[in-house]
Parts: C-alpha cells; structure tokens; sequence
C-alpha cells in the first residue's frame, strides 16, 4: 500500500497552550479567571476548527479592486474574502475591540482582551491589522478629548454588534517614506470653515475602514512633525460614496495578501481636526503604544501556531526508523522554538499588564516610565523572533514547509511584515535611546529585572537568573560608557543595546514566572524553557567599529 503522510493538526488551542494558561493562573485572580475561561475555550476551538477550516478554503482568494461600474461610473469597491467576513463578525461579537473600554475587570481587561487575540489571530490572516488600527484609534480619541469625535466614533469602533462596528485605518505613510513621517505632503485646506485635505497616501491598511486617522499640514504651517496636524476621516458620505477618495490599486505583497492595502488619492476630502492644527506627530503617540502591543501580540501568536504545528508534526512523521519527536536533534530544534515563544509571551504580556494598569488607573511612578520602554522593546525584539521561529519550523517540515498548499508558507510571509509595521527594528531602537535619555525608564527597568531574578530560589534557575541580570547590567555600563567616550557609537549600537535589554527582561520574567510554576503547579516545563532561552544568548552587545561599517557600505 503507498504512503500518504498526516498532515499536522491542532486541538483547542487554548486547552493545547500550557503557557497561557499558566499565565493566567498566575496573574489573575481566581474568580476572574473562572468568569473568563469560558470565553478563551471557545476561541481556542473556533481557532482551530471553523475559522482554520475557512482559512485553508480561501487560501487562493485576495481581496478584488473594482474601480468602475459597468456604466463608466467610478466606484472604487474593494470586496474581501470570505475569512475576513466571518473575521469581522467574529471580532465584533467576541469583543477583540471592545473589551478594555467596557473595563468589566479592570486593569484584567486588556490581559483578557489580547489573550482571546493571541487566539485568534494566527486563524484570521492578519484581520487583527485593522483591530489594532481600530482600538489605536479609539485610544487616541479618547485621550485628545475631542467630545464630538469621541460621541460620533468610538461608539462604533468599540461595538460588539457586527452590523454597526467601524474599523478604523492609519493613514500615515506617503510616498516621502513611512517612519520619517515629518515630511509628510498631505495638505488641509480650510474651506468655509471646514478642512479639506488634498495628497497622497502611498500605504493604507484596511482600506475598507470606515474611518481613518491622517496627518496633513495646515496651509502656512511649518515644516516637520510640528506643523502637521491630526485629523479624523469618515471615508464615506450618507450615501455611501467615497468622500473625496480615489483609489489607485491594491498593494501587490510578499505577505499579508487578504488584507486591502491601497495607494489613494484625497482631492478635498472633509477632516477634523483630532488635536489643535499642530503637534501631529506626537499625538499619534497613544495609538502607536497601542498598536505596537498588538503587533507583539501578533508576533507571539504566530510563533505559538508555528510551534504547535511543528511539536504534531514531530509525533506524526516518521523518518529514519521512528518519530521526528523521539530524534534528540528534533526535539533540541523545536524545544529553542518553545523556548523563544515563552520568553516572548512573557515579555509581550507584561506589556500588556502595564497597559492594563494605566488605564484602570493604577500605574504610576517608575511603572509609568516602563511601559514607555517597555512597549516599543517588546515590539523589536518579538517581530524578529516571529520571522526566525517561522523561517526554522518551515525548515522542521522539510519540503512540506516550502510547498503552498500546506498552508505553512503563509507562516513565514505574514511574520516578515511584523519587524516593519509599527516602526521597524531600527526606528524602534533609536525610540528605545530617546525614552531612557528623556525619563527614568532605564534604572525602572533594571530594578525590575533585579527583583525577578532575586527573588528566585531554585537552584536550576540560578544560572539564567544571573545572566539575566549580568546582561541587563552590562548593557547599561555599556551606553554609560560610549556616551561618554564615542557618542557617534551608540546609534550604531542601538539595536544590540535594545535587543540586549528586550532579551534580559523576557528571561528574568520568564525566570519569574518559572519560580511560581514550580511553586504552584509542581511544573518544570518554564524552567527548562529558562534554561533552554539562556543558552540561545541574551546579551547581543558586541565591539562595533563605524569605520569599518562605512567601508563595507561604500566599497561599491
């Protein structure tokens, strides 16, 4: 009889995830988490049944840009898949969006709202781009103030009914370039008392949303972030017809291919001005805290599913006499996949306590000054981790991994874009150097990292414990002493001292959590994880030369 081999399967991705779980134990208490659970189940099975189910059916299916009627009338109508249908729907009703604005648990919201988004996303192709767009969005109007944006919009974005929920965009980048956003060209144009903004946005996510977020320039402002302002767009009229918007086409990508993402024109669409005529740049601040969080978020949930594909795959191939998962060198390669995706979790969930507490009102001091750090080195440091754990479990599959209908390349496409979004890598190491020059935040964190891996008692910890903290120690020796004797060194060096840190503080909290596991649970599966991430290296500092940088970029 010939062979035909399984394919992977997944069960109830929450009752399959023991870091979650554990997690949650731990940090909630225990008549929340019972109220909770059931929610969290029943994504864990619509994860890996009827949305998986969809998403293996619409694999070949994008979304359509019909500019023009069969009439010659311009209508610009983007029609999406079929998943990302059923995606909103279930977004809406599951409250992906709403859950830390109603604040029915407090600073547990958001811990509860990204746990059923950890869930979700790997099954939804990236319809998680749009709810973080969304939630950013509800954010900042909320922190601006703007009475009459907050009663019209937020409403709407924080629905759990899905024929009334918007979706917001994040209309930012322009063909200038997406992180140096100060030379932005969009222009606002007051007419009759009212703004009109005339440009072009060059990358527009969910170009389907019924609102967006946009920076354009008041005539007469000044160039830079300074002299944009932040407007509000609804991109349609009372009738449905776009407000003053012409799409061009839909971006053709390596990745994120069910997600809309448009060049478009406006030509005197109508705005509102979010907060003052000025100061655009930094007050797009709460929603980029925001959404950096979903994009961490993202990032550990793809590294979960590629994990979890790779752990039954393991005990479903045989090769070379027996199971993948009984080969020492296997379970050596996916035991450090496992081993990044828990430290990831840790740091990524942190960040989102932090959140939690800020809005619930109950973060204050050297915490405040954390979060601010926190959040941009949990987005760098996970992005690229989600890219190597997908390029390595495609590599667990063999041939299988490299072949489309497996659904397993769209793993590695879809986490490439994650170490862009949001501020790439670079830009959010040179964020991490402005937070600890402008505030606190560095000596907040090395106290924390002290008192994780202080007060650990078991002695298989000891050793990632003490390179926690040795890492997290030098990297700050380090910036003290190049600032002082090669100041042009620490932006060269900036992305080995934010993942240094990025990596200290995953292990001393995954150290942390492993102590309670222990304690509580009577489990040595966190520790090993410890011990298995410390051997991969945390401090990533090294002897850098610009000369010899320059000279390798110019010897063309």
């Amino acid at each position: 009889m010939a062979f035909f081999q399984d394919p992977p399967r997944l069960g109830n991705q929450f009752a399959e995830d023991r870091v979650l779980r554990s997690y949650l134990t731990r940090v909630m208490p225990p008549e929340v988490q019972r109220e909770l659970t059931p929610s969290l189940e029943a994504m864990g099975a619509l994860a890996a049944g009827p949305l998986l189910e969809l998403q293996r059916a619409d694999r070949l299916l994008e979304p359509t840009l019909t500019q023009w009627d069969a009439w010659g009338n311009r209508i610009d109508r983007i029609e999406l898949t079929p998943l990302w249908r059923e995606a909103q729907a279930v977004a809406a009703r599951e409250g992906l969006v709403a859950t830390p604005y109603e604040r029915r648990h407090g600073r547990y919201s958001r811990v509860h709202q990204f746990a059923l988004v950890h869930l979700f996303h790997p099954s939804s192709d990236i319809y998680t781009c749009p709810l973080a767009m969304t939630d950013g969005a509800a954010k900042t109007l909320l922190a601006h103030g703007n009475r009459t944006l907050v009663e019209r919009a937020v409403p709407r974005l924080t629905s759990r009914e899905p024929a009334t929920m918007w979706t917001s965009g994040q209309w930012m980048t322009e063909r200038t370039g997406g992180s140096d956003v100060g030379r932005s060209e969009t222009i606002a144009r007051q007419v009759d008392g009212a703004f009109q903004l005339h440009g072009v946005k060059w990358f527009t996510s969910a170009a389907t949303s019924e609102m967006a977020l946009t920076l354009a320039r008041p005539e007469g402002n000044g160039p830079g972030g300074k002299g944009l302002a932040l407007f509000y767009v609804e991109t349609r009229d009372e009738r449905g017809a776009l407000n003053g918007i012409t799409l061009h086409r839909l971006k053709e990508k390596l990745g994120t291919r069910k997600l809309p993402t448009a060049e478009l024109t406006l030509d005197g669409t109508p705005a509102v001005p979010v907060a003052g005529l000025a100061d655009g740049v930094r007050n797009i601040a709460p929603m980029l805290n925001v959404t950096r969080t979903w994009n961490a978020v993202s990032a550990v949930a793809e590294m979960r599913r590629a994990v979890a594909l790779a752990r039954d795959w393991g005990r479903r191939r045989v090769a070379f006499g027996g199971p993948l998962a009984e080969k020492p060198l296997h379970l050596q390669t996916v035991a450090a996949l496992q081993a990044e995706y828990e430290a990831a979790f840790q740091l990524t969930f942190f960040a989102v306590e932090l959140l939690g507490r800020e809005e619930a009102g109950e973060l204050g001091g050297s915490d405040a000054a954390l979060l601010r750090l926190v959040t941009p080195l949990a987005k760098l440091c996970t992005g690229k981790q989600a890219v190597a754990v997908a390029s390595e479990t495609l590599e667990v599959f063999g041939g299988a991994g490299y072949v489309e209908d497996t659904g397993l390349p769209r793993l590695l496409r879809d986490s490439q874009v994650l170490p862009i979004w949001e501020g790439t890598t670079n830009v959010l190491s040179l964020d991490v150097l402005r937070v600890i020059q402008t505030s606190e935040a560095l000596p907040a964190l090395l106290a924390k990292v002290a008192a994780l891996t202080g007060a650990v008692r078991d002695a298989r910890l000891a050793t990632p414990a003490g390179i926690a903290l040795t890492a997290v120690d030098r990297a700050t020796a380090w910036i003290t002493e190049t600032a002082a004797t090669e100041p042009a060194l620490i932006e060269a060096g900036a992305r080995h001292f934010a993942t240094t840190l990025a990596r200290s503080l995953a292990l001393s909290l995954l150290v942390h959590h492993a102590q309670w596991s222990l304690d509580h649970e009577g489990d040595g599966s966190a520790a090993a994880a410890a011990r298995q991430f410390a051997r991969a290296g945390v401090d990533r500092l090294d002897d850098l030369d610009l000369g010899d940088a320059r000279l390798l970029v110019q010897e063309a």
